[in-house]
């Protein structure tokens, strides 16, 4: 098994680094680590250095020796955005977390017409740190160094304009009249992926994201829940990219 990740402000060069707060709580009272045995620190944006355990004193120090490498992971190409329509519930912090395990670079939150949940004020917010909470704690179980980026929801006309920009982008529907399986991908560059919410991608959104250059595309004959349908397009961008091999 791969060493566990921990995250840090900023990845530490040298001999000796104490792991403390709810990281170092989660290494010595969660994971029991002991004397002798391998970890990694990233900052979660590509940076990270393995060191070994010296020692763990208390409920929430660990002491890291050995640090001597700084190591930096190169951006994937190509990058991967799912645009995530907001879904009801906790079946958004589940899609960001099974995305983000799967390899998905970037996660944008989507304000869709036909969107139930509201994100407004407050509980805008909440949500939004809910997801990054998610990523974050995701990528570490998934022994990640670059996490996905999270950013603020966007609306139609601000998705619209990231699709403008990309090299590859898709509206993820049923009634596509193309595989997504059999796409054109590019090797390099930006692939951008629209995931509707539970009522479906309006007419009017569909309009928008064609005039952007998004067509529609299906996954295969079943229909995938909002919550799962971004995962299983990243995964199956990740097997025809190259990037799992």
């Amino acid at each position: 098994m791969t060493a566990p990740v921990f995250v840090v402000d900023q990845v530490p060069g040298g001999p000796e680094f104490v792991l403390d707060g709810p990281e170092g709580r989660h290494a010595v009272s969660v994971k029991r680590l002991r004397a002798g045995e391998e970890v990694v620190l990233t900052d979660g944006r590509g940076r990270w250095a393995e060191g070994i355990v010296r020692a763990a004193e208390g409920k929430d120090r660990l002491v890291v020796m050995d640090l001597h490498e700084i190591r930096e992971e190169p951006g994937p190409e190509p990058h991967i955005t799912v645009v995530q329509a907001l879904p009801k519930g906790d079946r958004g912090e589940l899609a960001v977390e099974t995305m983000t395990e799967t390899g998905v670079d970037a996660v944008v939150p989507w304000q869709a017409s036909r969107c139930i949940t509201q994100w407004k004020g407050d509980r805008g917010a909440k949500s939004l740190a809910k997801w990054r909470s998610a990523v974050r704690e995701a990528g570490k179980q998934s022994r990640r160094v670059r996490f996905p980026e999270v950013s603020d929801a966007m609306t139609t006309r601000q998705v619209a304009a990231l699709l403008a920009t990309a090299d590859f982008a898709a509206v993820l529907h049923e009634e596509g009249s193309e595989p997504l399986a059999t796409a054109v991908l590019p090797e390099q560059g930006s692939i951008v992926l629209v995931v509707g919410p539970e009522g479906g991608v309006s007419p009017e959104e569909l309009a928008a994201f064609a005039q952007a250059g998004a067509k529609p595309y299906r996954l295969g004959r079943s229909v995938l829940r909002t919550s799962t349908a971004g995962t299983a397009a990243t995964a199956l961008l990740l097997g025809r990219t190259g990037r799992w091999s």
